[in-house]
């Protein structure tokens, strides 16, 4: 079976609705679409020293998506951001370190993204085979009541000296914590570029008001885009988004009395449609029209853990996004078939049947 209609098998009966959704709303031709040069296109006019130019070409030059543009990532932080036991009870191999920087290496991925932990464990013997990421925050959720407050867990100098291409860090907007984070975050994102290193913004929501009535607001483009906006303002080089599924929570939140941001009718009459791919074009809009590449997440695993990855990974491509991170999807597996739903995400950005939109 080619590539293309292994493609439409996963998407199932929704394959012609992803695959020929034409944009009506923002066009391609305004967006920076992924390029095999997008170093250089997207960075080399801009204020990033040459090591970090370095550093983000490794990433984009590596795995199975090298120089296209795309990128595929393996992130495995979930031993503190969602208990170890939780994490890795389904497959206790990724306890340990190794297995999950081998995963990354068998699954053809562009970095492999995970604690100081982990990466320290092994840096000597794989940093020099596929691109490291050190997530340097985490939501460490044993105090209890669990609250959502990220906590940076090393320097950037210890990232540095374990031989990083990059970091990346959670902020949660929203949260009651949001002020420090963003503060701490963004200087550290300072550091590591003077060091070399690219930076990589998880931009997540995180506030109990988001969530009105049965409607979970923090999907929703428009609030999620603002996240990304602001996390590229920070100096993200990558952002890491969730895929929008819903839309209008600035007016869901602007109800009765309460009063909350700013918002124009033209980000849902103009900017965005109800279509998934119209939805995360919006994110990437926000990501300075896709001159910072959005990367959506793969979330938790399931029952159809391929088809949903196929379906994030066109929805992204389509969009104008820069790939893919996906991690319970692949390690909550045997590593044989983690590897293969790696690479099953990454045959969608290597198709050229699928354009965008």
């Amino acid at each position: 079976m080619s590539q293309f209609k292994t493609i439409q098998t996963h998407l199932g009966d929704k394959a012609s609705y992803y695959l020929e959704h034409q944009s009506k709303t923002v066009s391609k031709e305004q967006l920076h679409l992924p390029h095999p040069d997008v170093v250089s296109r997207e960075f080399g006019g801009s204020n990033r020293p040459p090591q970090v130019l370095r550093s983000l070409q490794a990433l984009y030059g590596s795995g199975r998506l090298a120089n296209t543009g795309y990128l595929s990532i393996l992130p495995v932080d979930q031993g503190i951001e969602h208990s170890a036991g939780a994490s890795f009870a389904k497959n206790p191999e990724y306890f340990d370190p190794e297995n999950i920087v081998k995963l990354a290496i068998e699954g053809g991925c562009n970095a492999v993204a995970s604690t100081f932990g982990v990466l320290s464990n092994v840096a000597r013997k794989y940093a020099h085979k596929i691109p490291f990421m050190v997530k340097f925050n985490h939501n460490e959720l044993l105090t209890y009541p669990n609250k959502a407050e990220q906590i940076t867990w090393g320097t950037m100098k210890e990232a540095w000296d374990m031989g990083c291409a990059a970091v990346g860090a959670t902020v949660y907007f929203g949260s009651d914590d949001a002020s420090r984070q963003i503060v701490e975050v963004s200087n550290l994102f300072q550091q590591a570029h003077e060091l070399g290193m690219a930076t990589v913004l998880w931009c997540y929501l995180r506030n109990k008001a988001f969530k009105v009535g049965s409607t979970d607001y923090h999907v929703s483009a428009d609030l999620t885009g603002q996240a990304n906006h602001l996390g590229v303002t920070m100096g993200a080089d990558i952002i890491k988004q969730k895929l929008p599924e819903n839309n209008g929570g600035y007016k869901a939140l602007n109800t009765g009395e309460s009063s909350y941001g700013k918002l124009d009718e033209r980000i849902y009459s103009q900017l965005t449609s109800d279509h998934p791919i119209d939805l995360c074009r919006y994110q990437v809009l926000n990501c300075y029209n896709g001159r910072i590449g959005l990367i959506n997440s793969g979330g938790a695993s399931g029952k159809n853990d391929f088809g949903e990855a196929v379906t994030t990974a066109v929805i992204n491509k389509r969009a104008g996004g820069s790939g893919l991170i996906s991690g319970r999807k692949a390690f909550q597996r045997p590593m044989a078939e983690g590897a293969k739903l790696l690479q099953t995400i990454q045959d969608v950005y290597l198709c050229p049947e699928i354009t965008i939109a």
